[in-house]
């Protein structure tokens, strides 16, 4: 198993399935499938994909604890990345196609539409944690202090939530699935934090 972990290949291989969801939707914009409300679609898809990419990267701790392998934590950084990269795209998809690129209409928005506001907040967590996901950041900042600002995605992820569970107007059983998720992941955390305090 660690020398699977290990391998560059399976790197490459978890490169590729993190990207496969662009490329899917690619593929249904290409076969003009995105259901009567094609913005919506792709809103939705891209927002769904960077709280995926939100928990399986706050995933990486309890599985390494849970399995005893440390070099699932090579990934991380790619995981993370990936989360920053679907919600570049969720709001490119706002910023693009629904505001046009219009300035004042999106600062009306941000200001006036609270599940905006907080989307907005979630990203903006996202920013400094891709920009010091290098070794170099780690270097300049010192580990202890770079460990520290990277708690941000727990702020980050549960913003994302918040935003998805303003956001529906109906159905809210899918953002409540991804909050269920993140509590659970939280709350191994928390756990994990308890016993070392205690050791």
């Amino acid at each position: 198993m660690n020398k699977l972990l290990s391998s560059k290949w399976t790197k490459a291989v978890l490169f590729l399935l993190g990207l496969s969801p662009l490329l899917v939707l690619l593929w249904f914009v290409y076969q003009l499938d995105l259901t009567a409300n094609p913005l919506e679609y792709i809103t939705h898809y891209t927002g769904d994909w960077t709280l995926r990419f939100f928990i399986i990267t706050l995933a990486v701790t309890p599985l390494r604890v849970m399995l005893n392998r440390p070099a699932v934590t090579r990934f991380r950084r790619m995981l993370g990345l990936y989360t920053f990269f679907y919600g570049c795209l969720h709001l490119l998809t706002w910023v693009w196609f629904d505001r046009q690129f219009e300035i004042s209409g999106m600062w009306e928005d941000i200001v006036k539409r609270l599940y905006i506001t907080v989307g907005m907040a979630s990203f903006a967590t996202m920013v400094p944690l891709a920009i010091t996901s290098n070794a170099r950041a780690i270097r300049t900042l010192g580990f202890k202090r770079w460990q520290q600002l990277h708690r941000l995605i727990y702020v980050g992820a549960a913003a994302g939530v918040v935003h998805y569970l303003w956001l529906v107007k109906s159905d809210i059983r899918k953002p409540l699935m991804y909050g269920a998720i993140l509590l659970a992941l939280l709350l191994f955390r928390a756990v994990l934090w308890i016993q070392k305090k205690k050791r």
